[in-house]
């Protein structure tokens, strides 16, 4: 008896490793068009690797976080980010981690989302107004002020952002959650889109004079990243 008890749950474990493997990775970009042909294809999910026998610490290393960025920009904030872009070892690793530079009072970083990972934030120096916002339908506000040494979590895909309400520069550490999290800077994206976006649309979906609309879509959207 316990035999068959053993082989049921061998059974059962052999399974839940099949359908875990079956699963599909997480995108790592935008997209990824299928192609039958594999001498067009150019792009993976993810980066292709090297021969680990020819990995080196380089490929693991990146220098000149601790550097202050110049926050002199239309939103007074600056982000440095350290990816698989800046640490080639990070690939297939999930992992990546920011340094954002913040003005004296008024420094923003403005509202954005990362679609593809979720943010942990520390306060390393300065006051900082925080906050996210859920999906539809409640669209509910939560925000803190944070001190150096807090932490704050801002949850995968939700709109959130980091405001300055000190007197003195700020700077914040985060770790995201993918290798490649991608950004999504609302009022750029949503006004500054290239080609732009019918301003009949936005008049409509922000219930704004289409006059208004054409003004926004004229300004330059600075990207802090």
């Amino acid at each position: 008896m316990k035999g068959v008890h053993f082989l049921v749950a061998f059974l059962l474990l052999a399974l839940a490793a099949t359908l875990a493997s079956a699963s599909d990775p997480s995108p790592l970009q935008d997209f990824c068009v299928a192609i039958n042909d594999t001498k067009n294809g150019v792009f993976v999910n993810g980066k292709f690797c090297k021969d680990p026998k020819l990995a080196k610490p380089e490929d693991f290393f990146y220098s000149g976080l601790n550097i202050p960025r110049n926050t002199s920009n239309p939103v007074g904030s600056t982000v440095t980010p350290v990816n698989v872009e800046q640490i080639p070892g990070l690939n297939t690793l999930g992992i990546s981690l920011v340094r954002v530079d913040y003005a004296p009072y008024g420094g923003l970083n403005p509202p954005h989302t990362h679609p593809r990972a979720t943010e942990i934030l520390v306060v390393g120096e300065g006051t900082l107004y925080v906050g996210f916002v859920t999906s539809n339908p409640e669209n509910r506000l939560i925000t803190k002020v944070l001190y150096p040494g807090d932490v704050f979590v801002f949850p995968v895909g939700l709109i959130h952002f980091q405001f300055n309400i000190g007197n003195t520069n700020a700077v914040a550490f985060a770790g995201l959650s993918s290798q490649n999290p991608g950004v999504i800077t609302i009022a750029k994206a949503v006004f500054g889109s290239d080609p732009a976006i019918n301003p009949d649309v936005l008049a409509k979906a922000f219930q704004l004079d289409k006059n208004i609309v054409n003004q926004l879509q004229s300004r330059f959207w600075w990207d802090n990243n």
